[in-house]
């Protein structure tokens, strides 16, 4: 039993996927993986005995810019993927029972599943990426911000943005597969039973008609790695301090900077972590330590709260250490999606970078840093306790049998 798993992404679009490449394994099923073709993607499937079949560019050449990059940028990226997706996934899909695609940039994937005669799983990482009556679509940058009175007509508004970038370019491909056209390419890819890795606890999906959505939980693994030494030497000198970091994503200039000294003021140590944007506000205070990639596992237990930008990992780890949240979202994807959860759930605060006042913050950092909040933080997390990839992985190795 084979089976093969796609996303293109940051970080946080490929490690769900490692999670659950890693429990089929258990199960005896060979994975392999199309993924961007970054080092550290590379290492990471390497050391697990993951194949990568590399597909694009890669993604951390693309994150070098503050923000995202252009709407003509982003619509060549999305022609040249999908076009790279139908040279690259026939021959990575041979020999395999399943193909398992993440994201709403898997264009072909469902195309190819289909000329193979193999089993096709869509799966997101958040609720708010799944037409419903109950939220609007998420951002989608580089093209039109949808406008509407109503969630429904915004989602169909949304599906005419998909189409106008891949529709016909899909059914050119499609057609030289002996396939027939498709009419809506967003429905087309997410597929009437799409899977939802998402906590059931941070972000339950709410059903809509003619959606039959299977959620299993948010897909991770554990991550036990120690800590290094001067991280371990820096917490232990004091008292916990505040997490600021934002992952693989390049936030405004100032918002970092401003969270770090909002911090400060208020008599806390930080902890800044770099990430792909290079962030090291440290100076030469010691109350305050830059550092590199680390187990957020092992250190949010550690942290008096979490300033992030809302990805859909870094949210559900730092609910899970039961930490409250700063969420700062980029205007894009699930952001602010996980943003509006942390603040619905009262469990720390959802800003917004655009008008982001100092006032803002400090009472952000207040809110958090208050018992009340830090003690419903810590009821959410002992409520989390799903393994999503391996949820998965069994009802997928089930089926395929």
């Amino acid at each position: 039993m084979r089976v093969l798993l796609s996303t293109y992404g940051t970080r946080g679009d490929v490690e769900p996927l490692v999670a659950l490449a890693v429990r089929l394994r258990e199960l005896g099923v060979q994975v392999r993986m199309c993924a961007p073709p970054d080092e550290e993607f590379a290492r990471r499937l390497a050391g697990l005995g993951v194949d990568l079949v590399p597909v694009g560019p890669p993604v951390k050449e693309l994150m070098r810019g503050a923000g995202v990059p252009s709407a003509a940028d982003l619509a060549r990226y999305r022609a040249e993927m999908l076009d790279a997706q139908f040279d690259i996934f026939p021959a990575a899909a041979d020999g395999c029972d399943a193909l398992v695609a993440a994201g709403l940039a898997q264009i072909a994937a469902r195309s190819v599943a289909e000329a193979a005669g193999i089993r096709y799983v869509y799966t997101c990482y958040a609720a708010v990426n799944l037409p419903s009556p109950y939220h609007a679509p998420p951002p989608r940058p580089g093209w039109p911000e949808p406008a509407a009175s109503d969630n429904l007509a915004l989602w169909g508004l949304d599906a005419e943005n998909v189409n106008a970038q891949f529709r016909e370019p899909l059914n050119g491909h499609r057609a030289s597969l002996g396939l027939p056209p498709v009419d809506n390419v967003r429905d087309h890819v997410y597929s009437d039973r799409p899977w939802l890795a998402a906590d059931p606890v941070l972000g339950a999906w709410r059903g809509t008609p003619g959606l039959d959505v299977t959620q299993t939980g948010a897909w991770f693994l554990p991550d036990e790695r120690p800590l290094p030494a001067d991280l371990s030497a820096f917490l232990d000198a004091g008292t916990p301090p505040v997490y600021v970091g934002f992952g693989s994503m390049t936030p405004a200039p100032d918002i970092a900077r401003r969270a770090v000294e909002a911090i400060r003021a208020q008599g806390h140590r930080v902890l800044v972590s770099r990430g792909w944007a290079g962030l090291d506000l440290a100076g030469d205070r010691d109350d305050c330590f830059a550092v590199g990639e680390v187990s957020h596992q092992s250190l949010f237990p550690r942290v008096a709260a979490v300033v992030h930008h809302g990805g859909a990992g870094t949210t559900v780890t730092a609910a899970r250490a039961g930490a409250p949240q700063v969420v700062v979202p980029l205007q894009l994807a699930d952001n602010p999606y996980w943003a509006s959860r942390v603040a619905a759930l009262d469990v720390g605060a959802a800003l917004d970078g655009a008008t982001l006042t100092d006032d803002d913050l400090d009472v952000a950092v207040k809110t958090v840093l208050a018992p009340q909040t830090r003690a419903r933080a810590e009821a959410l997390g002992a409520r989390i306790h799903t393994d999503g990839a391996a949820v998965a992985a069994r009802l997928l190795h089930e089926a395929l049998r």
